[in-house]
C-alpha cells in the first residue's frame, strides 16, 4: 500500500500526494535527513557513556515557533538519502557502539523506517527508538508495533489555545494524548540492561515561559492515566528563546525558577519516576550542528 500518493500519515491529513508535491510536513517522498551521529545530551537512560545513535529527518509535522531544530525542521535541510543507506547508517552507529537507533521526526518517514528494518533489522542488536512531538495517528503507530523498542514522545500542550498558538495544532492534545496511550500500550514495561533502557516509554514535558499551569494539567493528566512505575517522565527547563520565538513577546524568555519549580513539585507529589534538569541546561550549545555528518 502507497502511504504517500494520499498522505495521511499525521494528524494534518493533508491527503496529499507525496511524490509529486510536499506534504504540510514541509517534505515529498524522498527520504531526507540531515545529520547521523552518536548524540550524549539525550537522557541518561538513551545516552549514557556511549552515546545515543540518533538520526535526524528533515521535515516537521509541527510548527513550533520555538523550535531549536528549525533548519531541519522548518526550512528543509538535509539530504535525500535512500533506503539501503539508512540501514548502513543504523548498522555504522550500532559499530561505533551506539546505546540505540535513535529516530528524531520520524512520522513522515514511517513508511521508509518499515521499509529500512524489514531489510537489516537481523543485524541490528540495539533497540530502535522513536523520538517524536507527540503529534501522531494511532493507525500510524500501529504499523510501528514490533519495530520500536523504545518510544520517547514530547507531551508539549493541554490547552489548544496554546497549542493553535505556537504550533499552528489546535487538536494537538486530542491527538498527542492518545497516541501516548497507544505507545504505552505497545511499551507498557521498562525493561533495563543494567542503566540502559531497551524497552519502554519515556515522555518528556518541555516547560514554556508563562505556561506552568498548562505544565500542571499535562502532570495531571500523565498521573491519571499511566501507572507511575510503568513509564520514566522527563521534565525539560531547555526552553532558549529562538526561530520565531521573538514574534510573542511572552515567550521570548527563558523560563524562571519559579516557573520550573512549580512543574517539578507536581510530579514529586505524584511520585513519577524520571529526569529533571538543571536550568543551565538551557542553551543552544545544545543544539545538534546540521551539517550533514553521518550521512
Amino acid at each position: 500500500m502507497d502511504l504517500f500518493s494520499e498522505c495521511r500519515l499525521c494528524p494534518r491529513q493533508c491527503g496529499v500526494n507525496r511524490h509529486f508535491t510536499v506534504g504540510a510536513c514541509g517534505v515529498n517522498s524522498a527520504l531526507m535527513a540531515a545529520r547521523a551521529g552518536l548524540h550524549f545530551w539525550e537522557e541518561p537512560a538513551l545516552s549514557n557513556e556511549n552515546g545515543s545513535g540518533t538520526v535526524f529527518f528533515s521535515g516537521c509535522t509541527l510548527k513550533c515557533c520555538f523550535c531549536q531544530n528549525y533548519q531541519i525542521s522548518h526550512e528543509g535541510f538535509g539530504k535525500e538519502i535512500t533506503i539501503e543507506r539508512l540501514g548502513d547508517i543504523f548498522l555504522e552507529l550500532q559499530a561505533q557502539g551506539a546505546n540505540n537507533i535513535n529516530l528524531v521526526n520520524p512520522t513522515h518517514y514511517v513508511p521508509h523506517i518499515i521499509a529500512t528494518l524489514d531489510k537489516m533489522r537481523h543485524k541490528l542488536n540495539i533497540p530502535v527508538v522513536y523520538n517524536s512531538g507527540g503529534y501522531e495517528k494511532i493507525e500510524t503507530l500501529k504499523l510501528l508495533k514490533d519495530y520500536v523498542d523504545i518510544y520517547l514522545p514530547d507531551l508539549k500542550y493541554f490547552s489548544s489555545e496554546l497549542s493553535d498558538k505556537y504550533s499552528h495544532a489546535k487538536n494537538y492534545f486530542e491527538y498527542a494524548s492518545q497516541a501516548i496511550l497507544e505507545m504505552h500500550n505497545q511499551q507498557s514495561k521498562l525493561i533495563w540492561n543494567g542503566s540502559i533502557l531497551k524497552k519502554g516509554l519515556i515522555i518528556r514535558h518541555l516547560i514554556l515561559p508563562g505556561c506552568r499551569h498548562d505544565s500542571i494539567k499535562i502532570i495531571n493528566w500523565i498521573a491519571e492515566n499511566l501507572p507511575a512505575d510503568s513509564f520514566m517522565l522527563s521534565l525539560m527547563s531547555q526552553y532558549t528563546p529562538t526561530y520565531k520565538s521573538k514574534n510573542h513577546g511572552e515567550i521570548n524568555r527563558k523560563i524562571t525558577t519559579f516557573e520550573y519549580n512549580s512543574v517539578l513539585d507536581e510530579t514529586i507529589k505524584f511520585n513519577l519516576n524520571g529526569y529533571t534538569q538543571n536550568k543551565a541546561s538551557a542553551s543552544k550549545e545544545y543544539t545538534p550542528n546540521f551539517n550533514l555528518e553521518g550521512l
